[in-house]
């Protein structure tokens, strides 16, 4: 079964669809043949389904960029009543909190961890992340990438360089 097979089936066993929209069709096979992919849809058009699916039939954790604490509690409670097994650390959580999640990021006993952009400026985080097997990275709500919006936050500006961290010590540790 190729991958995208792979990932009808796990549409239809995670989320209970026969087959993906057409909008997402294309946003996922883009994304299983490695291609960096923006998807622009509605509120309900099925843009997580579009990183989700992909991650659910690839090894690895998948990291989600999510701008608001309370969109990624939904998500994760979303993902946990599907079986799938999801996390986040935010500033919400205490210290051991953040801790085991991290623990169970590197050792993949999740499979999605969601965080805020400026997650990414912890050295303990970025230093769990270089252990962690990823998937992918995710941005989602990508609008508030946008340096014309009102509510920009300058840590999406530096995502693409602390990828570019994250690459350059998987090449090193021969990942």
């Amino acid at each position: 079964m190729d991958r995208y097979q792979q990932a009808v089936s796990a549409l239809n066993q995670y989320f209970g669809f026969p087959d993906f929209r057409e909008n997402q069709k294309d946003a996922i096979k883009a994304t299983l043949s490695g291609k960096d992919v923006l998807a622009i849809m509605p509120t309900g058009g099925g843009k997580s389904i579009c990183y989700q699916i992909p991650a659910l039939v690839t090894n690895g954790v998948c990291v989600v960029i999510s701008p608001i604490i309370s969109l990624m509690y939904d998500q994760v409670e979303a993902l946990k009543r599907r079986g799938i097994k999801a996390s986040f650390i935010n500033s919400t959580m205490d210290r051991a909190q953040q801790q085991d999640v991290m623990s169970k990021m590197m050792n993949q006993e999740i499979k999605f961890i969601y965080i805020a952009p400026e997650r990414l400026n912890s050295f303990e985080f970025m230093e769990a992340l270089k252990r962690t097997p990823i998937s992918y990275i995710a941005i989602d709500e990508a609008h508030c990438i946008s340096q014309w919006g009102h509510e920009f936050r300058s840590e999406y500006a530096k995502i693409k360089q602390h990828i570019k961290v994250l690459e350059n010590s998987t090449q090193k540790q021969g990942v």
